[in-house]
């Protein structure tokens, strides 16, 4: 094992080799399963729209000259990114608690720092994939341009890094899938659907309103719908400042687990 004195050096050196590599076994990690990390979450996201389009089309109206179909869409792909870029992370840590190879990172010469960019740059990977394919396959149903690319792509790499850094959290604390399955069912999965995917929040009373606003995935999904109509229900500057700000919480967090080796080196 690496002396302190060891250890405090390799933290004052970068490693871009390592941390690529890192990245690299992360990114074959979920490759290798695609059908399960990426095509089953489209299929999902699917089968969410066809019921939802079905039943509310003309029965619920959002924004002027937007059809419900339009609107249900980026919900849907923000929905998929975030819960997609929280179980890479999520699951690849707790994996390898619960297999005994965690160890083997543990002993790697990498900094705190260069773990947490790897396993969060592949996350923001397995996001885009699922976002790509859900958006191709949403042009079966409806055209959707962006109208502003810029604030779309933004917004999905901000949101997929937050979930990562989340998902890192969640990981380190769990010790087995129960854990994760728990955190999944009574923060993601409530978060999420709260958020506004399949509605817009003007349409709820106004205290319902107002609690949405506290709920950090709303500015998520509101964000990037503004990059597909140039509307949402919150400027575009406040969504993207609350998942920045939302960000750096989450990654002072998690570095400082990562660094003190908090329930990853017991």
């Amino acid at each position: 094992m690496n002396s302190p004195v060891d250890q405090a050096a390799l933290a004052r050196r970068f490693n871009p080799r390592g941390t690529w590599t890192l990245f690299q076994k992360e990114v074959r990690r979920f490759l290798s399963v695609i059908g399960q990390t990426v095509l089953a979450p489209v299929i999902t996201a699917v089968l969410y729209l066809l019921v939802f389009q079905h039943v509310l089309e003309d029965r619920v109206n959002v924004y002027p000259g937007v059809g419900y179909t339009a609107f249900l869409i980026p919900g849907l792909v923000m929905m998929s990114i975030i819960q997609n870029a929280f179980a890479n992370t999520s699951s690849s840590l707790t994996q390898s608690k619960i297999m005994g190879n965690l160890v083997f990172l543990l002993f790697a010469p990498l900094s705190a720092a260069e773990i947490f960019v790897a396993f969060v740059a592949a996350a923001i990977v397995r996001a885009t994939c699922v976002a790509a394919a859900l958006y191709a396959v949403g042009w079966l149903f409806i055209p959707l341009p962006l109208q502003a690319p810029l604030a779309a792509i933004a917004m999905l790499i901000l949101s997929a890094a937050c979930l990562a850094v989340l998902g890192l959290i969640a990981g380190i604390l769990a010790q087995k899938f129960d854990h994760l399955a728990a955190f999944q069912n009574f923060f993601i999965m409530p978060f999420s659907f709260l958020s506004g995917v399949f509605y817009s929040i003007h349409s709820l009373p106004e205290f319902w309103e107002h609690a949405s606003r506290f709920n950090p995935f709303f500015y998520m999904i509101d964000g990037f719908r503004y990059g597909f109509f140039g509307v949402a229900d919150a400027p575009i500057s406040h969504s993207v400042g609350v998942v920045i700000l939302f960000f750096v919480l989450l990654s002072g967090v998690a570095l400082q687990m990562l660094r003190t080796g908090y329930k990853i080196r017991s």
